[in-house]
């Protein structure tokens, strides 16, 4: 019978592959979900917003130029995907970015890219969402 050949670790073809914990399907069809809810443009803009600060529906609407009820759709989307959370505050709902590692590193991510670190780089309409919750 014939050998596999070895690999430069001294392991036999496979045996990498095995030792390392594959995540499961579920586990990555999960994160592939909540990456997907952020290949839109203005669910990357809400979320960007929400790694920066609490907002409610109506600020996130006045900041992006959207109407409540469309952002209410996206914010939505975004919760099921388990990248953002509210607390609800009398009527209102304010939402955040998610403490979960897929969040955090999107964020991280985000920053690196964009280089965007200060509310300097915010279109004027995010800027005085900022200023008023201040």
């Amino acid at each position: 019978m014939a050998q596999e050949p070895e690999t430069r670790t001294g392991k036999t073809h496979g045996e990498n592959t095995r030792a390392a914990v594959m995540p499961s399907r579920e586990t990555c069809e999960r994160l592939a979900d909540s990456f997907r809810q952020l290949g839109d443009g203005t669910r990357l803009q809400i979320f960007w917003l929400l790694c920066r600060k609490e907002a409610c529906v109506t600020e996130i609407s006045e900041a992006i130029g959207m109407s409540p009820p469309a952002i209410s759709h996206h914010l939505r989307l975004l919760r099921d995907a388990g990248m953002i959370t509210g607390r609800r505050e009398g009527k209102e709902v304010y939402y955040c970015r998610a403490a979960v590692p897929e969040a955090l590193l999107l964020s991280h991510f985000l920053d690196v890219v964009l280089r965007i670190d200060s509310a300097s780089s915010l279109p004027p309409r995010c800027e005085n969402v900022i200023r008023r919750k201040q």
